[in-house]
């Protein structure tokens, strides 16, 4: 073996769940809850990649902060959804929050606010109903997509869901 230094691979942390860690990935967060919901116009789909930005819209679209521009971008929405378990261990929707993108697939060009859509995933992580924005009909499109997905997790999902959804 050479006197040259070893250099350590880095590999996943596993961070305990003692509350006293401090050290690296204390910070990280547990996305195995969570899920997103594309809303292109009429149509709602489950799209696992858009938690990485890869989502069948996004996907070739280069993103500007600037709404400006991307004038002819058609508003798609990126709807994260985090699942629970009640007492009783039965899986239910528990937090939902919607962040508004806009993409033109012709010009490959798209606008959105990273920050706005990581804060808003943390949301319904933390179990939050976040809707505001959503027309009637992209409500009625992601209540038919949660409800097509399970119909049952839709029955033990807050009032608040149900109702921000009706």
């Amino acid at each position: 073996m050479s006197d040259e230094k070893k250099t350590e691979k880095l590999s996943l942390n596993i961070v305990p769940k003692k509350r006293d860690h401090k050290g690296f990935g204390a910070g990280s967060i547990n996305l195995s809850n969570l899920s997103s919901i594309i809303i292109d116009g009429d149509e709602a789909y489950v799209d696992i990649g858009a938690i990485h930005a890869k989502s069948k819209v996004e996907r070739g679209i280069k993103f500007t902060t600037e709404r400006s521009e991307v004038p002819n971008g058609r508003k798609c929405w990126v709807v994260w959804v985090a699942v629970d378990r009640t007492e009783q261990g039965e899986a239910y929707y528990a937090g939902v929050t919607a962040c508004e993108m806009a993409i033109d697939t012709e010009a490959k060009r798209g606008w959105k606010i990273l920050a706005h859509h990581v804060n808003l995933m943390d949301y319904a992580l933390k179990r939050r109903i976040i809707l505001e924005g959503l027309s009637e009909t992209e409500r009625a499109s992601l209540k038919r997509a949660l409800i097509a997905n399970n119909e049952e997790m839709w029955e033990r999902s807050p009032e608040e869901l149900k109702q921000g959804l009706s």
